[in-house]
């Protein structure tokens, strides 16, 4: 029973090990179709312990063996029982994961996994194949950072509890990162600071390089007069107001703030949409417009601004694919109306790459395109996610549907939008992806990788 898993990391191996030493490196391990989350992470992985919690309030502890400790090169951890919670999960017999780090050559590093449980290898493998990609890639991440002269950014970010900003601030801080979460409650914890959306502290950047503003009502939802003013009262005026703190402050790097394709409007049909591509028409559009407009007093102090305009985000815990995994795992999904509409898509992680970029790069300002360079029609993205799923996509979706869940409007706007959005500025600096075609964002995030090693 159990399982190893080995493969060669091109970095050495002193930055492979530290990776697993800061804070984050759990949460961007852990797989995104498991039901579980990390709770508390390891303060050494001498003798610390990992809580991770499980369906139902129930808890994984993950204790460090010191006697297994030997850095650069080994650390252990075994499953443990701390109370009646975490007392179900030892039904799986044993667990003990020998984590092995060794000098490949050429500063690459070999990584072993070795797993001794009764769980049997073949339910772990699609685990360890997205655990070293993941280690993989970050760690790319983190190379072209240093390369470009990032030093150690210290990063203030709002939205840090959401979809993105939560993996976006375990990105960062594994990358030797500090980053100051922005909050709206009192603060609780050592990285937390107040934030009044109306009215922010004018020494709320103090000590800051760089603002990345991701807070905002969810778009998703019934297009109803609430929603609508919902959507704009949570994106206009508290991004002017952070704009015009940044503008005076001293020693900001970069203000970087969400946006989205949906200022090309809804209805582009073949039209290859680029940064400086015409706005479009619509509600969405207007309220991206406005977005945008609203972290002017930044750029016109001479902070670097960027906003990041960012299209369907493929991730299993989130946005669209949560909504659609249930649908198609049971056999009924298929296209939505034509099929023949664009998606501009994007993986959860290749997005944390261009915000990472978008913080540390100074030849990026002004608007980007956070797509991959491959936008799909729609009925190509039910196929593949069909095939990855391993079902059928054969039952059309009627246009009720979306109408009756968003109303008409949203799902004009939303699910029917028509957008052939490409990612021109990335292009130009020559940005890689990591996940540049949908079958490989797909099995990334749905555990359906077909690697051998």
């Amino acid at each position: 029973m159990g399982i190893e898993y080995t493969s060669v990391i091109d970095h050495p191996i002193d930055e492979v090990f530290a990776w697993h030493a800061r804070p984050g490196a759990m949460q961007r391990l852990i797989p995104p179709w498991q039901p579980m989350r990390a709770l508390t992470e390891t303060e050494s992985l001498a003798d610390g312990r990992a809580v991770l919690g499980l369906p139902g309030g129930l808890r994984w502890i993950a204790r460090h063996d010191p006697a297994g400790y030997d850095p650069p090169h080994q650390f252990v951890d075994v499953l443990s029982s701390d109370g009646v919670m975490t007392l179900p999960p030892r039904v799986i017999g044993w667990w003990r994961h020998t984590h092995r780090f060794s000098d490949a050559g050429a500063g690459t590093t070999r990584v072993q996994d070795e797993v001794d449980t009764t769980v049997p290898g073949a339910a772990l493998r699609a685990t360890f194949v997205y655990r070293h990609r993941q280690l993989a890639d970050d760690l790319a991440a983190h190379r072209d950072a240093a390369r470009a002269g990032a030093g150690q950014l210290n990063v203030a970010i709002t939205g840090s509890s959401g979809l993105v900003g939560s993996a976006l601030t375990a990105l960062l801080t594994t990358g030797g990162h500090r980053v100051i979460r922005l909050v709206r409650h009192e603060p609780v914890r050592p990285d937390e600071r107040r934030w009044e959306p109306s009215s922010p502290a004018p020494d709320l950047f103090d000590g800051i390089d760089v603002v990345i503003h991701l807070a905002g009502e969810t778009i998703a939802g019934r297009f109803t007069d609430a929603h609508r003013s919902a959507i704009r009262e949570s994106r206009i005026e508290p991004t002017r107001r952070l704009a015009e703190l940044a503008a005076a402050s001293r020693g900001l790097r970069a203000f970087v703030s969400a946006s989205a394709v949906g200022i090309y409007g809804y209805d582009r049909g073949d039209a290859m949409l680029c940064e400086d591509s015409a706005r479009g028409d619509g509600f969405l559009a207007d309220v991206v417009a406005d977005w945008e407009a609203a972290t002017e007093p930044a750029a016109r102090a001479g902070v670097r601004t960027v906003c990041v305009r960012t299209g369907v985000v493929q991730a299993a815990r989130g946005g669209t694919l949560r909504l659609m995994r249930p649908l198609f795992s049971a056999g009924l999904g298929g296209r939505l109306g034509s099929g023949e509409q664009w998606l501009s898509w994007i993986g959860l992680d290749d997005l944390l790459d261009i915000y990472y970029r978008a913080a540390y790069d100074d030849k990026l300002s002004g608007p980007v395109n956070a797509v991959a360079p491959n936008p799909v029609r729609n009925n190509a993205y039910t196929k593949a996610l069909a095939a990855t799923l391993h079902r059928p996509a054969v039952l059309p979706v009627p246009s009720i549907g979306p109408r009756l869940l968003l109303g008409k409007q949203g799902a004009r706007e939303l699910a029917e939008a028509d957008q052939r959005v490409l990612p021109t500025t990335l292009y130009g600096l020559g940005h890689r992806f990591r996940q540049p075609l949908i079958e490989d964002a797909l099995a990334h995030q749905l555990g359906h990788h077909q690697l051998g090693r």
